[in-house]
This record gives structure tokens, sequence and C-alpha cells, in this order.
């Protein structure tokens, strides 16, 4: 899954010479939290949160009147409060590096950038949301089915044997080391919706054969307005 294929091309840039009160405006119209900056060409120079707005902006108790206030906030650039050190993904990144690196740096989202460092798009934590959405085929409903296989080339030929002997349609399988679990690995596996006494069937013979953690069905909607 690459970044290329998830992330928003559409992305709101701003100049660096550009006021901070732009910036602002910028975030609150587009419901935005954080706003790539660029050069004249396009290149990616910083980023601005809305974190560094709130922390340079006067505080409320400030005894300024409202002209000095709307002169003080026109004066500052956004090169004046943006980071320079930008945390990046190129487009041809997985979108599973660009979580790790916004789940250890505490970030929501990271600028994409191309070969040229110009800013092509931005990958934020929902579009990996929406990842885990796709992949899993949650919305397609079915049954999840969580086991504990040997980590031994092979385990889990059988489950999927067992699944196709008895009419199992698999939707998607995912993988989960444990580290607490020497030699072993969760597996999760997603199956189409079936008819009760055929999923009865394969529940049973999936805890009787197998180390089965859980089964559960899922009925998923989304909202619509």
């Amino acid at each position: 899954m690459l970044v290329k294929n998830w992330m928003s091309k559409d992305v709101i840039t701003l100049t660096h010479d550009r006021s901070m009160m732009k910036a602002s405006k910028l975030m609150k119209d587009n419901d935005i939290s954080r706003l790539p900056i660029v050069d004249e060409d396009g290149v990616l120079v910083g980023i601005v949160s809305d974190r560094d707005i709130k922390e340079a902006s006067p505080s409320k108790a400030t005894t300024l009147d409202m002209h000095e206030l709307y002169y003080l906030l026109s004066e500052i650039k956004v090169k004046d409060i943006m980071s320079r050190k930008v945390l990046t993904v190129s487009d041809e990144d997985t979108v599973e590096k660009a979580a790790v690196i916004m789940e250890e740096n505490k970030i929501g989202g990271i600028p994409v950038v191309d070969s040229d460092r110009k800013c092509v798009g931005i990958i934020t934590n929902t579009d990996v949301f929406k990842v885990l959405i796709g992949i899993t085929g949650v919305l397609d409903g079915g049954v999840q089915v969580g086991l504990a296989l040997s980590n031994k080339p092979g385990s889990l030929n059988g489950v999927l044997d067992y699944l196709k002997e008895n009419g199992g349609r698999v939707m998607s399988i995912l993988t989960s080391y444990e580290p607490e679990q020497e030699n072993m690995r969760h597996v999760f596996i997603r199956i189409h919706d079936m008819d009760k006494a055929s999923l009865n069937k394969i529940k049973e013979g999936l805890a009787e054969n197998f180390n089965l953690l859980y089964w559960v069905r899922d009925s998923v909607h989304r909202l619509t307005s």
C-alpha cells in the first residue's frame, strides 16, 4: 500500500512570506490542523500547525487595543513560527512507514514529497484509518476470526483448507506477531457471511482443531447525511 494511493493530493500549502493570520484563516476555513510551507518553486521548507499559531498569538489577557493587536498579528510571518525540520515521506513509501513515523512522533499528519522535495500531498491518521477499513473489508460485514498459530511455515494452510472445505470464503487475512509469545503469531481472518448453521459448523471446527481466540460477527454501516 503506497502513500501515493492514499494521500490527499489537493494539499493546501502556503509560502513562508505570508502572514500568520493568513495561515490561521486557511486552517480554519478548510478544517485542517497543519499547513506545509513551500518556497516559490513548491519545495517544502517547513510546516505550521495550529499549535504553532496558538503559541505565537498574544494572550487573551493582553492589554493591547484592537488596532495594536491586529498590527502585531499582521507582522508575524509564517517563516517566524514554522518548524523547519519537517518529517516527510515519499509518495513511493508505504502507508505503514508513514503510520510508524506518525505514531513514534505523536503527530497527526506528514507532508508527502517527490524526488525534488516538492510537496505533492499530505497523509494523515485519517487516511491510515481508511487503509485499515479498506484492507479488512469490515464494511462488507462477515465474520472475523482470531487465531493463535505457530510461526512455522505452512501453519496457516490448515486453517485455509478447513475454511475452503466448509464453504468459507476469505475476505482478508492480517497477521500480528506477539513479542510475549515466542514462535507464535495471531492471525485475523475475515470470511463472508453465511447461513447460521454453516457458520456454527465452521466455528465449532475451528475451536476443535485450532487455537481460536475469538469469533466476531460484524455489521457496520457508513453514516449518511
